[in-house]
């Protein structure tokens, strides 16, 4: 019976996922089918107290703040002048501007929040740039693919918050956890980059000018608007003056001074930035609430227990089972977003991780990380979309040049398992709001 069950809900999804029907709302028909066809609760009454229980949450108010905040970002010449702030420095580094790529994105993804923003913001500046400068197409769009999925894991992160939500984990210990992640992923990046250079140091071009101590210094002052905004953000929770609902709001007054600073912002980009952050916020928003009676609806059919219970029976190491979720997230990757992955998946995934005696913490970094390979992997990558409409080429090539990101993602998730405390020891040290 209980088989059966399953396989009609996935039946089910798969149909409405099929005919076009928005994610959200697929989400809530299988739920409401699953309800109505087995078992006695009534699934109306179920769904209201269930959605208006999951959109009334004061901590799901930090998601649409940084969701605008990233917006308003994106309309600003921040990108620009971290290009000029960055360059002078990375003259005698071998890749040189090419650690711009990597740099670039993880600057802007302790300000974003959001992969497609990051990847698009940095890229609609370097590509140009870089081919300008002569550097080879596919090392660029490749480094920029994989470095574009920080604005996931460094934060602060739209998935960590609804990762958070899912889990009922502390989205300010989600937040400083994937710090030290995020760094060594970005290290892991250039780290490709040295290493490619220096096998490649032909097709790396020569430096047009050489900048002084001072010059470089001079240019850093680019840099100023986006370091303030990152201590505004990030420094709050941290210190524990703020909560991560309260520093999101100090997120937007910040974009919205820097973009009034750098004289951006007036009454088009404003309600650009606005209406953008709505409508980003009403997807996720939907898909949430969608999730959540699924969630509800799986918990009073027993199948998440009954998985649990299942799975367990196996006797699965830690290492094999996190193995295993790894393989089904990354192929799930390629047919859902991220965010979709999460809230579909956390209803079933986490009696069992809980039960395995994984820490939620942890979790909540790994499956960031994992997702973060799922937007690089076609068809379903958000990131090769993004690369794909600047740069005109075909996905599947933008796939191969993101392949040795791809690698090194794993490579960090390797290293996160053997040393859990790149994820678990500044939130043991620091006070959090």
């Amino acid at each position: 019976m209980d088989l059966a069950v399953t396989l009609s809900l996935i039946a089910a999804l798969f149909v409405l996922l099929g005919a076009g029907v928005w994610i959200g709302l697929a989400l809530l028909g299988v739920a409401w089918f699953g309800l109505e066809l087995f078992s006695n609760r009534s699934a109306g009454d179920a769904m209201a107290l269930t959605i208006w229980g999951t959109t009334s949450s004061w901590t799901l108010t930090a998601l649409p703040l940084f969701v605008w905040m990233g917006e308003i970002l994106f309309r600003t010449r921040l990108s620009e002048d971290m290009f000029k702030g960055l360059a002078p420095w990375l003259e005698r580094v071998p890749g040189r501007l090419l650690h711009t790529n990597i740099i670039g994105c993880t600057i802007f993804a302790a300000v974003s929040g959001s992969s497609a923003a990051t990847c698009a913001t940095i890229g609609k500046m370097t590509l140009p740039e870089l081919k300008g400068r002569g550097y080879p197409e596919e090392i660029t769009v490749g480094t920029l693919a994989g470095a574009g999925t920080l604005g996931l894991l460094i934060p602060p992160s739209i998935i960590m918050i609804v990762y958070g939500i899912s889990a009922n984990v502390s989205i300010a210990q989600l937040f400083i956890g994937g710090v030290l992640p995020g760094l060594l992923l970005a290290l892991l990046f250039s780290g490709y980059i040295v290493v490619w250079a220096l096998l490649n140091s032909d097709k790396v071009p020569a430096i047009a000018e050489r900048t002084t101590f001072a010059q470089k210094l001079y240019a850093s002052r680019h840099l100023i608007p986006v370091v303030l905004l990152i201590v505004l953000v990030l420094g709050s929770i941290y210190t524990g003056i703020a909560t991560a609902t309260e520093a999101a709001a100090f997120g937007v007054v910040g974009a919205l001074a820097i973009s009034g600073a750098q004289g951006s912002l007036n009454r088009h980009t404003f309600t650009e930035s606005l209406l953008g952050g709505t409508r980003l916020y009403c997807m996720i928003a939907l898909i949430l609430a969608g999730a959540a009676f699924l969630t509800l609806a799986m918990g009073y059919l027993g199948l998440p227990r009954r998985l649990a219970e299942w799975i367990g029976a196996l006797g699965l190491s830690k290492f094999a089972l996190l193995a295993a979720l790894a393989i089904f997230y990354i192929i799930l990757g390629c047919f859902l977003d991220g965010i979709s992955m999460v809230v579909l998946t956390m209803g079933v995934v986490l009696p069992t991780v809980e039960k395995a005696g994984i820490d939620l913490l942890w979790f909540g970094i790994f499956i960031v990380l994992v997702v973060e390979m799922a937007q690089i992997t076609p068809p379903v990558g958000f990131n090769l979309f993004v690369l794909q409409g600047m740069t005109r080429r075909e996905i599947t090539w933008i796939a191969r040049q993101a392949l040795p990101m791809f690698w090194l993602m794993i490579v960090a998730v390797i290293l996160i398992y053997a040393f859990p405390g790149l994820v678990s020891y500044l939130p043991e040290h620091m006070r959090l709001g």
